[in-house]
């Protein structure tokens, strides 16, 4: 379990790298209209990666919530039963 955990988590982070370093290349080595075209008004952000971590973190955190309280549901019918 540790294993798989450490794996997942190492790819998570070399994704985030990868996607990182691919951005700045592109916003290096392309012209003006097409980088406003493929980034969009929040290219001049720092932080566009930060931000797609916090919500990627947010989006985990609710499903995870949601399956909590379904989890909890199912037990207590079962525990009432």
């Amino acid at each position: 379990m540790f294993k798989r955990l450490l794996w997942i988590t190492i790819g998570v982070g070399v994704g985030v790298m990868a996607v990182t370093k691919a951005q700045a290349y592109v916003k290096a080595h392309t012209p003006e209209p097409a980088r406003s075209f493929v980034f969009g008004p929040e290219q001049e952000q720092p932080s566009i990666t930060l931000q797609t971590v916090q919500s990627l973190f947010d989006d985990f955190q609710t499903h995870r919530r949601a399956r909590e309280e379904e989890l909890n549901r199912q037990f207590i019918e079962k525990a009432s039963r």
